[in-house]
């Protein structure tokens, strides 16, 4: 038994996650559960018998197709940003000198700050009565603060995507350049030395390198930015909006029949995230044995 184990480390470190995987298992599956019985009927309003009339009324309704749309548009678009640009920020540190420790810690400073401060100084920073619309009227580049373009509550939710630009970007950088940090540079060089030039070494070498773990930290940014609560809040458009804000509106609604649609989106939001999750999973793993024939070649 003793020699199995030793063998099966796969094993050993399912058994060593698995409490942790129960907790989360525990709390985030029992909310699962509990938001698709109540959206059914069969807990709190509407009890009595199952329906799937709180479904229905979403599918027919155009506020909840706007409402998965932006959704979608925020989350594919502060994700693909978020990776675009984070993989730059880590390729230039990653060629920084002797002051890439100073640049390296600046860049990751606001990783702690909580998004709802962050969503704040956005909006005292770029609102219609923010520093910069008051610092422009009074040098005189606009009439008035009110002339300032307005990039919070608009349709295009600007500001809750520069939100989480500034927050996503450096998670993305610094799982980036861990990862090109720990592979080195001998693969690159390998294929310099055979002439490669910078673009052919960035696709075929640096990407390939970069791609499961960055995929599995985009798959993160992606999940959070579709379910977060608090920043389209503050500073996305009131109509449409998010699909969590609108399931927080029809949950606290006084009509206590809309609570069923509440979990209702609570559970597609879930989906979404599910499906997104199982395919990044997949994705990580093609791009391991990619990233492991990449490797085995530069040897």
């Amino acid at each position: 038994m003793s020699a199995w184990w030793h063998r099966h480390e796969d094993v050993r470190t399912w058994v060593a996650l698995s409490p942790a995987l129960l907790l989360v298992g525990l709390l985030f599956g029992g909310a699962v559960v509990m938001a698709g019985l109540r959206s059914i009927g069969l807990l709190g309003i509407g009890e009595g018998g199952p329906s799937l009339a709180a479904y229905r009324q979403l599918v027919t309704d155009p506020g909840f197709a706007r409402s998965l749309g932006l959704t979608l548009y925020v989350a594919v678009v502060s994700t693909s940003l978020s990776v675009v640009l984070g993989i730059g920020a880590a390729l230039l540190l990653r060629r920084l000198g002797a002051g890439r420790r100073f640049a390296t810690t600046l860049f990751q400073l606001n990783l702690p700050v909580p998004h709802v401060i962050g969503a704040v100084a956005i909006l005292a920073l770029v609102g219609q009565s923010g520093l910069l619309s008051r610092l422009a009227a009074q040098t005189g580049l606009l009439d008035a603060p009110a002339a300032f373009p307005a990039i919070t509550f608009d349709p295009w939710a600007i500001a809750v995507i520069l939100q989480y630009l500034w927050k996503e970007v450096p998670f993305i950088g610094i799982v980036a350049l861990a990862i090109l940090s720990a592979s080195g540079d001998d693969l690159e060089e390998a294929a310099r030395t055979l002439g490669a030039s910078t673009w052919q070494r960035l696709r075929h070498v640096t990407l390939p390198l970069l791609l499961p773990g960055v995929l599995s930290a985009a798959v993160i940014v992606f999940a959070f930015t579709f379910g977060i609560f608090e920043v389209p809040l503050l500073l996305g458009p009131s109509s449409p909006t998010v699909l969590p804000v609108l399931a927080h509106r029809r949950y606290t609604d006084v009509d206590l029949a809309a609570r069923p649609e509440a979990m209702a989106i609570s559970v597609v939001i879930t989906l979404v995230v599910v499906v997104v999750v199982l395919l990044g999973a997949a994705g990580a793993r093609r791009a391991i044995r990619g990233d492991a024939a990449v490797t085995e070649v530069g040897s």
